[in-house]
């Protein structure tokens, strides 16, 4: 017996990184799975974005853990485009258990250079794209009556300030207000809702070239090694960055009735970041 046996667990943003992890992660806990993703690039990113074949890459290793799995491309920040993948996941499957809000988009700036674009584009997806996915996915939960979790995949900038990250840093914010409030909301219809706040995780969202030169703009073209040193800083154990898999253990441990009086709260999986004095 599997602590998610007979559970459908929706995830926003699965096509690759940590949506795709904690795809793998439920299914091989016994989930069946609902896979959502954009699936095509956005112009005003600086890193590429998840495609059809990522998805169908998700499909397969959900598959390969002997689970069912629905994925489609959606746009969080079309509540029609979610609402019409859980009214499929519905008649498939009858219910959904979980949600895991995960979808969410990254650029950096100063704020005195920030464009509305890039402010909107980030709040768009990684606030809005994530309280439209509990507007799908919460009321056929509620009227089940059996109870649920809520997963949101938030930041340690979601705790605290970043220079450079301003828009993104205000969503994630967001994002604890937005947890904390539906927290009050449905624990009453025993439906659990949790944040997991991770530093930097080696995806190309987290680390890729444009983050990299913020944070060391004396190299023309830094890599991954290059920062290694310097990230080892930032947190308490001696770890750089924090794998997917790393974040997905914790999104798996509040899915399941193990954390089953965890109930809003922050758990952040940074190596100690945010204790660092």
């Amino acid at each position: 017996m599997k602590r998610l046996d007979g559970k459908v667990a929706f995830i926003t943003g699965a096509a690759r990184g940590q949506g795709r992890t904690h795809a793998v992660r439920l299914a091989r806990d016994g989930a069946d799975i609902v896979a959502v993703d954009l699936c095509r690039e956005q112009a005003a990113l600086d890193y590429s974005q998840g495609t059809p074949d990522d998805l169908a890459e998700t499909v397969r290793l959900v598959e390969k853990e002997g689970r069912r799995i629905i994925a489609r491309a959606a746009d969080v920040r079309e509540l029609a485009s979610l609402q019409a993948v859980v009214d499929e996941a519905l008649q498939q499957f009858g219910h959904i258990d979980i949600l895991v809000s995960n979808a969410g988009i990254s650029n950096q700036g100063q704020v005195v250079g920030l464009s509305d674009q890039q402010w909107t584009d980030i709040l768009d997806t990684n606030l809005i794209g994530a309280w439209h996915a509990c507007r799908a996915v919460l009321p056929s939960m509620i009227e089940r009556g059996t109870g649920g979790s809520v997963v949101f995949v938030s930041s340690t900038v979601g705790l605290r300030g970043a220079p450079g990250q301003s828009h993104y840093s205000a969503s994630k914010h967001g994002l604890q207000g937005l947890m904390l409030s539906l927290a009050n909301e449905v624990g009453p219809h025993n439906i659990r809702v949790n944040s997991v706040n991770p530093g930097a995780v080696n995806t190309p969202m987290a680390i890729n070239e444009s983050l990299l030169k913020m944070f060391l703009p004396h190299l023309e073209n830094p890599t991954p090694d290059d920062a290694a040193e310097l990230f080892a800083q930032l947190t308490l154990l001696p770890i750089p960055w924090v794998e997917p898999e790393d974040v997905s253990n914790a999104v798996a441990w509040l899915a399941s009735d193990e954390a089953r009086y965890i109930h809003g709260v922050a758990i952040p999986v940074d190596g100690g970041q945010l204790a660092r004095a």
